[in-house]
């Protein structure tokens, strides 16, 4: 039997994170993970260079039922502490696009540092490890695993959401969760390309590979009680792909996405189409299917007169201004209703997790369990795409670890 100060469940971003911070402040900190290769997520994001924060980062980047509940972490533990890290170990890195911050070279670089940050705690290691059960043993847990039993004065979730199952993802942090009386918001795909019905999107799936900057927006209906129904929307590449849409804009906005909500998209944010196209009329000899390439990628231009029941060779000047401000305005506000999404499987994060009214937003402790933290993915704190759910796991992750090696 193995006795600890803290046990870490899940040796991914969180975990590693979690599990150095505690163990540089003196605990006796066991790391335990059910696979033999670990932080295959930070392994493949970013395209293998690992977006590990985002300047930018703050509570508004975030979305949770308990909106404020990350105000605290995020503020103790900034993306320019976790750029400190980094810098310390020189590890070269470059900022993308709207504050994303990639390695040089790498993920792995990432990876191994926060290995070298565990050893630095003295963190003992057991991979391959599962865990068969958590129980109380008085004030201390009694984990049953396939290395022994492990007893600690304290244990931290990290095991994630549901995420990208073929790479280790499993509902196990929300199975503990309930075990010890916490409530699990409802759990969705996020950060996930959308699908559509295939007979409404045969026109469009010629299309696939196609990439171009839109709007896209989810608007939100009233709700019961009086409150109030807006708009969500983002500025981004959008992709078309054989089954629906994807891309940055569409990554985005999925997290907001709901079942039943169509989606709104401007395919010319900051121009008036209709009056661009009647605009061009005047005094042209050009097609319809030429003008609208200038603004559009021609494939995109000429499925646009297809489904719009028009004819792309003809001189635009001869067509009604009535016919053209249709047109114009479908392209200002694109209106589609996506069937689904690509699920589990390609979503990069899960929304929904452990009830964060149940936690300390200050350690990530369970206000009725003490000694049992919840961090990173499995709780409900969901970020935008762009290093803002690694950023989370950073500031989540110190919290607990110093929380739980407090003495």
């Amino acid at each position: 039997m193995m006795r600890c100060d803290v046990a870490v469940i899940g040796a991914g971003a969180a975990g590693m994170m979690c599990a150095a911070v505690a163990g540089q402040r003196g605990a006796r900190v066991v790391l335990i993970d059910h696979a033999t290769k670990l932080a295959e997520k930070i392994r493949i994001s970013g395209g293998g260079r690992c977006n590990f924060t985002n300047v930018n980062a703050g509570p508004a980047n975030y979305l949770s039922n308990n909106p404020h509940f990350s105000r605290s972490a995020l503020a103790r533990y900034t993306a320019q502490d976790f750029i400190s890290l980094v810098s310390s170990y020189r590890i070269p890195y470059h900022e993308k696009h709207k504050g994303q911050l990639f390695c040089d070279d790498s993920a792995e670089d990432i990876i191994r540092m926060l290995e070298t940050e565990c050893e630095r705690g003295n963190v003992t290691w057991r991979t391959g490890c599962s865990i068969a059960e958590i129980g109380k043993d008085g004030e201390a847990y009694r984990l049953s695993t396939s290395a022994g039993e492990i007893v600690a004065n304290k244990v931290v979730i990290a095991t994630g959401g549901l995420s990208i199952p073929k790479i280790g993802a499993t509902d196990f942090g929300y199975r503990i969760a309930r075990q010890f009386g916490l409530k699990i918001v409802e759990t969705h795909p996020a950060l996930v390309p959308l699908t559509f019905n295939a007979e409404h999107w045969a026109p469009f799936s010629v299309l696939s590979g196609v990439s171009m900057e839109v709007d896209v927006t989810v608007e939100q209906p009233a709700g019961k009680g009086g409150r109030k129904g807006g708009a969500t929307t983002f500025r981004e590449d959008l992709l078309l792909t054989h089954r629906g849409l994807s891309g940055p804009a569409v990554l985005q906005i999925s997290s907001f996405w709901n079942a039943g909500q169509p989606l709104v998209i401007d395919l010319l944010p900051d121009a008036d189409a209709a009056q661009w196209l009647c605009d061009e009329k005047l005094g042209s000899r050009k097609q319809l299917g030429t003008v609208l390439a200038q603004r559009l990628p021609e494939r995109v231009a000429q499925a646009w007169c297809a489904t719009h029941g028009a004819n792309p060779q003809a001189p635009i000047a001869e067509l009604p201004d009535k016919v053209l401000r249709v047109l114009g305005g479908a392209l200002n506000r694109w209106e589609l209703m996506p069937s689904g999404s690509e699920g589990y499987r390609k979503a990069e994060v899960t929304r929904g997790g452990v009830d964060t009214r149940a936690l300390s937003s200050a350690t990530m402790e369970a206000q009725s369990v003490p000694g049992l933290y919840f961090i990173g993915e499995v709780v409900d704190v969901t970020g935008w795409l762009g290093g803002y759910n690694f950023q989370w796991a950073w500031a989540s992750a110190v919290a607990a670890g110093e929380a739980a090696s407090a003495r």
